[in-house]
């Protein structure tokens, strides 16, 4: 972290870089919910202690897209999530065309729930699919969140920052 670049850089570069190691490692190692929120935790601590991010600043705005406003980061919980469930439907679908794939079905078949792939998958996408309070309140926050970033810009659209005051135009 400690490097030249600056924030939107810094940004790219993680999730250039550390995403990719992390959602490789997600299919080989078995992670728990605490170590990936942990991590996700630690990325925003270093961006705060650099000073890539102010202490006070919204959370759910470093994961927006930049498009959209925010800063493009990329939730370790959520590609953590994305990647079980894609790697289950990668042995789901292969599992009769490649005798290696079959092999690799049916020995994640016989662990335990907390360390089968397809069974994470299977429970992660039920949850995913029941209406939850708290992921819901976390969709409103980040909803809210592009609401006022969607108005700022139209608002900077319309205004001129000039020596420190502002012009309509």
């Amino acid at each position: 972290m400690i490097s030249e670049l600056k924030a939107r850089n810094t940004i790219t570069a993680i999730r250039a870089l550390d995403v990719p190691v992390l959602r490789y490692c997600f299919g080989i190692i078995y992670w728990r919910t605490e170590e990936i929120k942990k991590t996700d935790r630690k990325i925003r601590k270093m961006l705060t202690m650099y000073k890539m991010h102010h202490p006070k600043a919204d959370i759910d705005r470093l994961y927006v897209k930049r498009k959209e406003g925010g800063r493009g980061l990329v939730q370790i919980e959520a590609a953590y999530r994305v990647e079980i469930i894609n790697i289950a439907e990668y042995l789901n679908r292969n599992y009769k065309k490649d005798q290696f794939v079959n092999i690799i079905k049916s020995h994640e078949s016989t662990q335990p729930n907390m360390n089968s792939i397809i069974k994470t998958a299977a429970k992660t996408t039920e949850e995913l699919s029941q209406p939850n309070e708290k992921s819901d309140a976390k969709q409103d926050g980040i909803q809210h969140t592009r609401a006022r970033l969607g108005e700022f810009i139209k608002k900077k659209g319309k205004t001129n920052y000039c020596m420190g005051s502002t012009l309509e135009i």
